[in-house]
């Protein structure tokens, strides 16, 4: 096999794990399990908890200790182990512990994976910024092959989601150990310099009042990154309560219907160059936040019967609000900041987005859906949650468009798309 076509394979299987679970898991939570909104919240949390300091502790050990490859499959060993506990689980309490450690091995390997690729590519004379790309997009196709195997299956309601994670989780461990090797760069030096130099680069980019506002921002959009991902397939199983909806499509086949999200993710991202050309970064991500308020308000008066085109639509317009505020975000961060801290500016950004605000988004999320918008019989008021939502991401692109000062260059936009 081709370079190439085994760093595909590891990108399809990395996210065909996730995929396999986490669109489906509110489904799981509320359809079947009947447990609250307040305990589900808690659990998203799981993957911003993890995102804060678990990447940096595994690639510290990537760098320093034991092969990046070894330890992306030691990873996948644990992280299947533990996905084959989760049936077993029977109350929302002991769910939270579970799915933490279950994710404390995951989030890791996204950037373990990521570090096996660049380092093959590399090492092999291949241009990462050309070649890894069309690698990376295999891994939303794998996300989304396993939306489709889930929902085929019938699985979305059921304890047999976890099972075809642990199963591509298994598969991954042991296709791990067949990679090209990734030994550790600095294998016998100290951390305590690194730790040193990482906490003097955070205090030097908070110093600087954009960059500070940006990442405060980057908080409060990444409160709403992981709404639709939590709440939209139970969302549409709802429907099924009403007669008229019960035996549409979207009702019966919902993780597909919400892959759509997915599909637009890879077109979006093809839009990206232009949009920062025209536009510029600070215009590309107020369309970011914008897009969110549609998507929210969409779901809000959508249903899977004559409303379908709006849930569809919100589908779409989710690639635009996910890419354009997560790859423009990046590319802000890499030409605000200098060289030598491009890499800890980086990590910042994805502990900001992935880390802090998506636990408080999570959290938050939870408490006020099962405090404001759950009946005592526990039913949900779909429209007032995804309103409350969509309300919340206009108040932040409103405060963002005027609090944010950037002023677009085309020049260095036409160089940074170049590069």
């Amino acid at each position: 096999m081709s370079l190439k076509f085994r760093l595909t394979v590891l990108s399809f299987l990395q996210f065909f794990i996730w995929g396999a679970w986490l669109i489906t898991i509110g489904a799981y939570w509320f359809q079947t399990k009947k447990w609250s909104g307040g305990e589900f919240g808690a659990i998203f949390s799981t993957m911003g908890i993890s995102a804060l300091f678990m990447p940096t502790v595994m690639g510290m050990l990537a760098d320093r200790v034991i092969n990046a490859e070894k330890l992306l499959g030691l990873c996948h060993l644990m992280g299947g182990l533990v996905l084959m506990l989760v049936p077993l689980v029977d109350s929302p309490v002991t769910m939270f512990p579970v799915m933490l450690i279950n994710m404390l091995f995951y989030m890791p390997t996204i950037s373990l994976a990521n570090t096996v690729s660049y380092t093959s590519l590399k090492n092999t004379g291949r241009d990462v910024v050309k070649d890894f790309p069309p690698i990376r997009v295999w891994g939303t196709i794998g996300f989304i092959a396993a939306m489709w195997t889930v929902s085929l299956l019938h699985l979305e309601k059921t304890a047999g989601q976890f099972y075809v994670a642990a199963g591509a989780s298994f598969l991954l461990a042991v296709y791990s150990f067949t990679l090209p090797k990734c030994p550790p760069p600095l294998k016998g030096q100290s951390n305590r310099e690194a730790g040193a130099r990482m906490g003097k680069d955070m205090f030097s980019l908070f110093r600087n009042r954009k960059m500070a506002l940006f990442f405060i921002f980057s908080m409060l959009l990444g409160a709403a990154l992981q709404l639709t991902n939590a709440y939209g397939d139970t969302f549409l199983h709802d429907f099924a309560k009403i007669d008229k909806y019960k035996d549409t499509i979207a009702v019966k086949y919902p993780a597909i219907i919400m892959s759509i999200s997915q599909i637009s993710e890879t077109l979006f991202i093809l839009a990206i160059p232009f949009f920062l050309k025209k536009f510029g970064i600070k215009q590309v991500m107020l369309i970011s936040m914008i897009a969110w308020v549609l998507r929210f308000g969409l779901f809000a008066y959508g249903d899977p019967a004559g409303g379908l085109w709006m849930i569809i639509l919100s589908c779409i317009i989710y690639g635009m609000a996910f890419d354009f505020f997560n790859i423009s975000g990046s590319l802000f961060v890499e030409t605000q900041s200098s060289p030598s801290i491009r890499a800890s500016a980086q990590g910042i950004f994805m502990m900001m987005t992935n880390g802090i605000g998506a636990v408080l988004g999570s959290v938050i999320s939870g408490i006020v859906i099962q405090k404001f918008f759950t009946a005592p019989g526990g039913a949900m008021d779909w429209h007032s949650i995804w309103l409350s939502f969509a309300a919340y991401s206009l108040v932040v692109a409103v405060l963002f468009a005027v609090l944010f000062k950037h002023k677009h260059n085309p020049a260095a936009a036409e160089r940074l798309v170049a590069h």
